[in-house]
């Protein structure tokens, strides 16, 4: 993924189906700083034609590595680009020497969570995730 995939990768996004949107995270700055940040970590899968139909942004603090946006158009699931694109994450993880992966997957993402369990992911059920908002402008807004 590169930071020229912008334009293409927004339009994806807006595609799936209950996908949510960061006013400022996933504006083209905050995906830019991302990817700055996370040099060659994450993916997008394209057609020949180069159109993009799946992508994940990847990156980790040093300790722990993160899949955010993991996503497949619709009508290219099914084919083994998924599971290609965490194989490509994962890679380039372990290549940074990072030990553990997690991810966040909506529990109404029935598709997200029966492919993060087709694939040997550990759902786990023995803590909470919180968050904390820091700059209250940073609004997400949900694909229909």
């Amino acid at each position: 993924m590169e930071t020229g995939d912008y334009e293409k990768l927004r339009a994806l996004w807006l595609t799936i189906h209950g996908f949510g949107i960061r006013s400022i995270d996933d504006s083209r700055e905050g995906v830019d700083r991302f990817l700055a940040r996370n040099p060659g970590m994450s993916v997008v899968a394209q057609t020949q034609e180069g159109e993009i139909v799946g992508a994940i942004l990847c990156g980790h603090d040093g300790r722990r590595g993160c899949l955010y946006h993991v996503c497949v158009r619709e009508d290219h699931r099914r084919q083994g680009l998924g599971k290609a694109m965490v194989v490509f994450c994962m890679n380039a993880l372990k290549a940074e020497k990072i030990n553990k992966v997690s991810l966040i997957a909506f529990t109404k993402n029935d598709v997200g969570n029966a492919f993060w369990n087709c694939i040997g992911w550990t759902r786990r059920a023995d803590l909470n995730y919180y968050d904390f908002t820091l700059n209250d402008e940073n609004i997400t807004a949900f694909n229909q």
